[in-house]
């Protein structure tokens, strides 16, 4: 371990060290790029590329990829060059259909729910929308973008208001019981029992109950495993 990493482990725990993944950072603002870059590389992870439009993250990925070096996550920004509009999201989704084990965290400066729904709707697994608010966060963020690279979800709040609340004009969730959705929320955010229990104050049990009583209105059977936590927050956008 090297002085960067010992400093990181000190600072922020082993356990994050020990969780390092490899980051491709597309960006078009050279100071907003050098900055996450900067947050992720301090806490003990790797940067493998940074890039400034949606057609150099694909021609990066792909030459990764080509090399057997492809990375655990692309953190991307939802509007890029040339129009601004939604280069980056649309790589982002082209991406998760060329390699499936290849986590995508998109950010926004506005909650676009069109472009979340896009992003979720393929496969349940290694995503996450987040506003550039969140990266002050710093902590947060970075969980944020290791919880999407080892495979999990990780969804901002305000995000998941929208789609939830929209979601609860559909008969799919219409059986669910306000603190039912509350939970399923918190869950869509990436978060474990635990941490929703902290957030509710309630005990473990308890919130164990409401995701049992979520998988059951759901129809999301045993077979389903820990995928059924994701399945039951995307279910709404098929329906």
């Amino acid at each position: 371990m090297d002085g960067r990493e010992s400093e990181a482990a000190r600072l922020w725990g082993a356990e994050d060290v020990e969780d390092r993944v490899r980051v491709v950072i597309a960006e078009d603002s050279v100071l907003l790029r050098e900055g996450l870059t900067r947050l992720l590389t301090d806490r003990g992870h790797d940067v493998v590329a940074g890039v400034g439009d949606a057609e150099a993250l694909v021609k990066t990925i792909t030459e990764l990829h080509d090399q057997g070096e492809l990375p655990d996550v692309v953190v991307a920004d939802v509007r890029m060059p040339p129009t601004h509009t939604d280069e980056g999201v649309r790589a982002a989704v082209r991406l998760r259909k060329a390699h499936p084990g290849l986590g995508v965290l998109v950010l926004s400066q506005y909650v676009e729910e069109r472009y979340a729904t896009e992003l979720l709707a393929g496969s349940s697994r290694g995503v996450g929308y987040l506003l550039k608010d969140r990266v002050a966060e710093v902590r947060e963020f970075v969980d944020a973008v290791v919880r999407v690279a080892q495979g999990g979800t990780a969804l901002d709040p305000e995000v998941v208001a929208q789609l939830l609340g929209r979601s609860r004009k559909q008969d799919v969730l219409a059986g669910l019981t306000p603190r039912e959705r509350e939970v399923l929320g918190l869950m869509a955010e990436g978060r474990t029992n635990s941490a929703i229990a902290r957030q509710l104050v309630v005990s473990d049990g308890a919130v164990e109950k409401h995701v049992s009583n979520i998988f059951l209105k759901l129809g999301l059977s045993q077979s389903d495993g820990d995928h059924r936590r994701v399945l039951a927050v995307l279910t709404y956008l098929n329906s």
